[in-house]
């Protein structure tokens, strides 16, 4: 880990600016922005500012984030104000600041961020309001909060984000609902647009827009609720899935918490790995898979399931897994008897993290049976049967049997990268 570096003379102003502009700015805001020797931002923002604001004028350059640590040094001995879009600690410049200087090194002087002016238009309780950012994401990821009734803001990208959105909503069931886009907020140009996702056809307007929506799905739309075990259906796959039902109980003793990430070993469609995704936004997973049809086949249920940040790994296990970050959790679905799958999963997993493997084969049942008497843990034998006709009655049809051994890593163990076959 590089050393911090050293504080700055004075503390850097970040202040938030909105399409309003300077009149909209607090007295505060002003006198800092006024102060300033080196002023950053976009080149928009630098735009509303009057002479009276005698500061050089600095704009980011693109990529942003590298630049950060970089304009902070370049200007150390200089009074440095940051202009920011709205609220700067709501997906805005103030997170990287923060990282870099720790927020003893800030002055924020935060506006209404475009979130708080929609809901205060809209009548929408803040609090009660999803709010999805595609800056700099995939559209992709908005599909995991489509759920019927629900209201959702979305930060759009840029003045092309309104039709992927009514596009996106269409093609996963939701086209009956309704986009209302709100562009520039708190300005003298503020202007709404109104429609229905499956017959959108207005033509791009402002870039600086958020979107409204109220979620409502069509007769025909699969139902996908938030706690694990969706439809099979809501899969592509070709029979190497974890069915429903296993999926449930094996997402229940992997038990993913906000931040953690989990190995899926023996992806198959990357059901496990994007259930666990699912589980919280912050939820990190690497799906590896040794077949490259089944892994495009995992990509594309992730994107359809509102998951794209899954990384997926193409190679066979153990040696796939050489250089990925410690776990916090791993399934293993396939290939529990490649020699030194396990011990390398076992290795690289961080202390306290848990390790869960299924199977249906006698050979893999005994492999587990053999680590449950070493590692403990618990091993249990997960059985489904569903009713089908048998002439005019109904009888039950037996699934194969699952076996799955679930342990939790001593705290006291050690973890690390897993660097490959060391023999």
């Amino acid at each position: 880990m590089s050393p911090s570096p050293a504080p700055l003379p004075h503390p850097v102003s970040v202040v938030g600016i909105g399409a309003d502009g300077w009149p909209g700015l607090s007295g505060t805001a002003r006198e800092a922005l006024c102060a300033a020797e080196v002023l950053i931002g976009g080149a928009r923002q630098l735009d509303l500012l009057p002479p009276e604001c005698a500061g050089a004028r600095v704009g980011w350059p693109s990529p942003l984030r590298p630049a950060v640590p970089r304009l902070l040094a370049e200007y150390r001995e200089r009074r440095i104000a940051v202009l920011a879009s709205g609220d700067p600690m709501f997906y805005g410049i103030g997170r990287a600041l923060a990282e870099e200087l720790g927020p003893e090194g800030l002055h924020v002087l935060p506006h209404p961020s475009s979130v708080s002016y929609a809901c205060a238009r809209l009548g929408w309780p803040l609090e009660d309001t999803e709010v999805v950012t595609l800056v700099g994401r995939p559209a992709a990821r908005l599909a995991a909060s489509l759920h019927e009734g629900r209201r959702l803001l979305v930060l759009s990208a840029d003045a092309s984000t309104p039709a992927a959105v009514a596009a996106l909503l269409t093609s996963h069931g939701f086209g009956p609902s309704r986009l209302r886009v709100l562009e520039q907020l708190g300005g003298e140009e503020e202007r709404h647009v109104d429609g229905i996702a499956a017959e959108w056809a207005h033509p791009p307007g402002d870039r600086l827009n958020v979107i409204a929506i109220d979620c409502r799905a069509s007769a025909d739309a699969l139902r996908l609720g938030t706690v694990p075990g969706l439809p099979d259906e809501a899969y592509e796959h070709d029979g190497q899935l974890t069915k429903r039902h296993i999926r449930a109980a094996t997402l229940g003793a992997l038990a993913p918490a906000p931040g953690e990430l989990l190995w899926d070993v023996g992806g198959g469609s990357g059901s496990i790995a994007i259930e666990w995704l699912r589980a919280h936004p912050s939820c990190r997973a690497v799906s590896v898979e040794r077949d490259p049809v089944r892994a495009e086949r995992i990509t594309r249920n992730a994107d359809r399931l509102g998951v794209p940040a899954l990384r997926v790994v193409t190679g066979p296990a153990p040696a796939s897994l050489a250089g990925l970050e410690a776990p916090d959790a791993v399934f293993i679905g396939g290939g529990l008897t490649a020699p030194g799958l396990l011990d390398a999963c076992w290795e690289a997993l961080r202390p306290g993290g848990r390790l869960v493997a299924n199977t249906v084969t006698l050979e893999s049942e005994a492999l587990l049976a053999g680590r449950h008497k070493a590692h403990g843990g618990e091993l249990v034998r997960l059985a489904v049967a569903h009713a089908v006709p048998v002439g005019g009655f109904t009888g039950w049809r037996q699934a194969m049997p699952v076996t799955q051994w679930s342990v939790t890593k001593p705290s006291g163990s050690g973890a690390r990268s897993y660097k490959g076959d060391r023999s």
